[in-house]
């Protein structure tokens, strides 16, 4: 199989393991959708986070109103009061004002935490470190998770204006917000390797050859971006070693040429009339240098 190192300019994404024969438009397709979902899980397990700490998210026609605003429009969560926590409610008020405060007890709160810590890990970049290539299975193990974990806590269900509802439904509303930049849809998106851009009416065999056991870095753009930077000659634990070495050899120099550093003329080496003196004897002599 061969090993893919998919990137996003400098920034590492995962390992993916294909085959040669693989259409560029079939692979294209699998890398988008794997880092798509990558990009769902860690905004869900960010909002679980937050619904641990403070409850299910208010209406959005309440979210960011004071206690005074609310009880002078004479506003109420009817959703808040249906879906409340299992165990019973903590009372937790949200800073920002999304969320309506009434989180759930320790042990629940524990729970959502708990996994979304390890459905974070599942699909973290430590993978690659570890030389792990990323699947969808386990992008949907960790989704599984998160809503299992969901479920129950909140056995009653969630708002449908909740973002982790949402999320684990596909129906989430991206636009105006950073995480939309990061998305990238099916026909914008494009592969680099080697510099150019890879054709998807051609084979990956086209780039790399038919070795199976071939290990590439190729890079993940949206369409009209301009080519990604290259990869850089040496890696950053070479370039600290060779800056070390470079500082080592110039406090080196420094040391030579230092005016003030002149106890090598006291050296026997040193002496001009070192070799006269041999012959004529005299080396045992109180010598000392002129």
């Amino acid at each position: 199989m061969v090993k893919l190192h998919v990137k996003q300019g400098e920034t590492s994404l995962f390992l993916y393991e294909t085959k040669c024969s693989v259409s560029v438009q079939e692979l294209l397709k699998e890398i988008i959708e794997l880092h798509n979902l990558r990009l769902k899980v860690d905004r869900l397990c960010d909002e679980v986070i937050n619904m641990a700490d403070h409850g299910v998210a208010l209406p959005p026609h309440m979210q960011g109103l004071t206690d005074e605003q609310v009880e002078e429009l004479k506003l109420v969560d009817e959703w808040g009061i249906r879906c409340q926590p299992s165990g019973g409610v903590r009372n937790n008020k949200d800073p920002v004002g999304r969320r309506n405060g009434q989180a759930p007890n320790e042990k629940m709160q524990d729970v959502l935490k708990r996994t979304a810590e390890e459905s974070r890990q599942m699909v973290s970049k430590k993978l690659i470190d570890a030389g792990t290539c990323l699947t969808l299975p386990m992008v949907q193990t960790a989704l599984d998770q998160l809503r299992g974990a969901t479920m129950i806590v909140y056995p009653m269900g969630l708002p449908p204006h909740e973002p982790v509802d949402m999320e684990l439904k596909g129906e989430e509303d991206l636009s105006g917000t950073q995480a939309s930049k990061l998305v990238i849809a099916l026909d914008q998106g494009a592969l680099w390797f080697s510099g150019k851009q890879m054709d998807t009416k051609k084979e990956l065999a086209d780039y790399i050859g038919r070795n199976e056991k071939t290990k590439i870095i190729c890079k993940l753009q949206k369409q009209g971006h301009g080519a990604p930077a290259r990869e850089p000659i040496f890696t950053e634990d070479e370039q600290k070693k060779m800056m070390a070495s470079a500082y080592k050899r110039q406090e080196e120099l420094k040391k030579l040429e230092s005016a003030d550093d002149d106890s090598h003329l006291h050296s026997k080496w040193a002496d001009n009339h070192g070799l006269q003196r041999s012959f004529q004897g005299l080396t045992d002599i109180g010598w000392k240098p002129k």
